[in-house]
């Protein structure tokens, strides 16, 4: 059959996604990039927070009404939401889609389709304890551009955090070995010229914690530095209260680490971080971050942060303005608190009005845009390294690329204006000329 794919969510689910197309190409199925030609569908849920639960249900109803109007043969509904909500989904939307599958089967998708591909029979598996981990024999199919990839390093979640409900539906923290992640990062070296390789988890800090052994990061770290595959090594969503100097360390020695740190602190003000049951203070983040910073200069760190949590004072809001104000990180994403069932901060005395919590969240952005325009500002007449990664349809001569301090999707882009063709992949020293809040433009070398 032809398989189209629709990937909700995060890079972590993106891999998931190249998980379930490559279990069933290997099977023979054909793998189409356009839907409007598959026979099935599969969409790749995310059921983090309300807004991507929406987005979810929305796309699967899209693709309920092409079924009914005869341009799909079926829809099949997979991971975070079908492994939260799967029995409510089949209740719902039983007689719409034709398969409802959780995170810890999308590796068997092939065997598992079988009834309904022969026999036109509805499928429903959702493992109520997720333990699947991919090694580097696992089928996949790239959903990235062939310059760079994401590798995701472990699965699942240690951490407790009460506004998250991420360990219900992707199952506790379990590590790759450092042996699997080597092996998995060769054989895509064989197969593409990688510029850049993403290392990714629900936590890459605790990489190895699994097993006892604290700290693994920095060991796996310089062994995939050592192979020089990829000149730009990134780490993505590191816990700040998973961090020590050995990490710093390593990354201070260069080797193709890209001087970036992905550091979610989610709130300054130690009781809300108490309240969010984060295990890590407000003191313990400023040394991380002072710390790196003085050890790594010129790192760009990336945190991410909760407003409206429930309790959340006028002065508590104001202690994180002044905290973002002061650390002044070069990148930052905001997000307003969702009440999600099952979390421990579900049904939490306090719940903040959502007004106020756009208010918030409005407050925060603009405060960030203004530090953006900033840091972006201090770039203006500069050369700086730019990875291109496409080329820009609609304008002659001008590319899309990123700095070291820009990972994909999530952070801002630079506009390269080129007489010299490029090709994405292309590493070019760019003169900056112009600088926007969050995006760059610059000349490359005539």
């Amino acid at each position: 059959m032809k398989v189209g794919l629709v990937s909700l969510g995060c890079a972590r689910t993106l891999v998931d996604s190249e998980v379930a197309l490559g279990g069933l190409k290997k099977e023979g199925h054909e793998v189409v990039a356009d839907i409007q030609k598959a026979d099935v569908v599969l969409v790749n849920t995310c059921g983090f927070i309300e807004e991507a639960k929406i987005e979810s249900i929305e796309a699967i109803l899209r693709l309920c009404q092409l079924k009914k109007k005869g341009r799909l043969k079926a829809v099949v509904v997979l991971g975070c939401l079908a492994q939260r909500y799967g029995a409510q989904l089949r209740k719902e939307l039983g007689d719409e889609v034709d398969a409802i599958i959780g995170t810890d089967s999308l590796d068997k998708l092939a065997e598992l389709l079988r009834p309904l591909e022969v026999h036109h029979k509805k499928v429903f598996e959702v493992n109520a304890h997720p333990r699947f981990l991919l090694n580097e024999n696992t089928p996949r199919v790239s959903l990235t551009p062939d310059h760079f990839a994401y590798v995701k390093i472990s699965e699942g979640c240690l951490n407790a955090c009460s506004y998250c409900v991420i360990p219900r539906m992707k199952g506790p923290h379990r590590s790759r070995t450092i042996e699997s992640i080597v092996n998995e990062i060769k054989q895509i070296s064989t197969r593409r010229r990688l510029s850049e390789i993403n290392l990714i988890g629900q936590d890459t800090a605790a990489f190895g914690f699994d097993r006892g052994r604290l700290f693994q990061l920095p060991e796996l770290l310089k062994q995939i530095t050592s192979l020089n595959l990829a000149p730009w090594i990134r780490l993505l969503y590191a816990h700040p209260g998973h961090i020590d100097e050995t990490l710093m360390d390593v990354m201070a020695s260069g080797h193709g680490l890209c001087k970036y740190l992905d550091l979610p602190i989610e709130h300054s003000h130690d009781r809300v971080l108490e309240r969010m049951n984060r295990g890590v203070t407000r003191a313990q983040m400023e040394w991380v971050i002072a710390r790196f910073r003085k050890k790594v200069p010129g790192v760009s760190i990336r945190t991410a942060v909760i407003v409206g949590f429930p309790g959340e004072t006028d002065e508590e809001f104001r202690d994180l303005m002044n905290f973002l104000k002061a650390i002044r990180f070069e990148r930052l994403g905001a997000f307003m608190f969702s009440e999600e069932e099952g979390s421990k901060a579900y049904g939490l005395p306090g719940q903040i009005p959502i007004e106020l919590k756009k208010e918030r969240f409005n407050a925060v952005m603009a405060q960030q845009q203004e530090i953006s325009q900033e840091i972006n500002d201090e770039c203006l007449g500069k050369t700086i390294r730019v990875l291109i990664d496409e080329r820009e349809i609609e304008q002659a001569d001008t590319y899309l690329g990123r700095t070291e301090s820009d990972a994909p999707e999530v952070d801002g882009q630079v506009t390269v204006h080129s007489k010299s063709p490029l090709a994405p992949g292309d590493f070019v020293e760019v003169k900056i000329t112009d600088a926007l809040a969050y995006d760059l433009v610059g000349e490359a070398p005539q």
